[in-house]
């Protein structure tokens, strides 16, 4: 992974996801969730985002587990793929592609199914068990990051991926969980859309022009964008 942090993108591809997420499934993020009032807020909402960033780890060491052989026919492997891919990502989000991206509709029962059975409980197991169950929400561009995680070449590094994707979303969902009205008043859907789609292709263009060097493939130097981080 010389040419890119991959681990900071997906953290950045997280950020950017979170301001689709909070205006599709801010509601449902915030539905388990009791007063903020409440002295049990913070420990159910630990509960929630720590559920969440679990199952994102698993599915992401599966998909990287997955990926490891066809990335093998790769000569520099996921150090040269996964970047690229990751600003092919990007770019999809921000001309606005992400929409169109396919929902498995097999899941959505099993989600309806866990949710019911869920909110049957009370407190901290209910919210882990709703944050587990987020895998199975019909996002696009979870599913997109879900399949970026193959590209890393390991279950240990797709698991990384995952997981930093899932820790990039938080803060904005936090913010939802506890501000959902005041958020709801002043951010328009619109206005959000815009704010991503302008995030994800200024993010796409700077990983872009630091993998450059990357696309001279009869050079046998090392690109300068190597020395640097993201």
């Amino acid at each position: 992974m010389m040419q890119i942090d991959t681990s900071a993108a997906a953290f950045m591809a997280g950020i950017v996801t979170s301001i689709h997420c909070v205006g599709m499934c801010g509601p449902l993020s915030c539905s388990w969730a009791i007063s903020p009032k409440s002295g049990d807020f913070m420990r159910n909402t630990a509960c929630y985002h720590g559920g969440r960033l679990v199952a994102y780890g698993i599915v992401g060491g599966i998909a990287g587990a997955i990926g490891t052989m066809p990335l093998s026919f790769f000569q520099h492997g996921a150090g040269i793929v996964l970047p690229w891919l990751l600003v092919l990502a990007f770019a999809i989000v921000g001309v606005g592609l992400d929409a169109y991206l396919p929902k498995p509709k097999f899941l959505s029962g099993g989600l309806r199914r866990i949710q019911t059975a869920a909110f049957k409980l009370k407190g901290s197991l209910r919210a882990s068990i709703l944050g587990l169950a987020t895998p199975l929400l019909p996002c696009g561009p979870l599913y997109m990051m879900f399949a970026l995680a193959m590209a890393n070449g390991s279950p240990a590094k797709g698991a990384e991926f995952a997981m930093s994707f899932g820790l990039g979303t938080l803060p904005l969902l936090f913010l939802a969980q506890t501000q959902l009205h005041w958020l709801g008043g002043r951010l328009q859907p619109s206005t959000m859309r815009k704010v991503q789609r302008s995030l994800a292709l200024v993010t796409a263009v700077i990983l872009a022009w630091r993998l450059r060097g990357t696309l001279d493939f009869g050079s046998d130097a090392v690109p300068s964008c190597c020395h640097a981080g993201l």
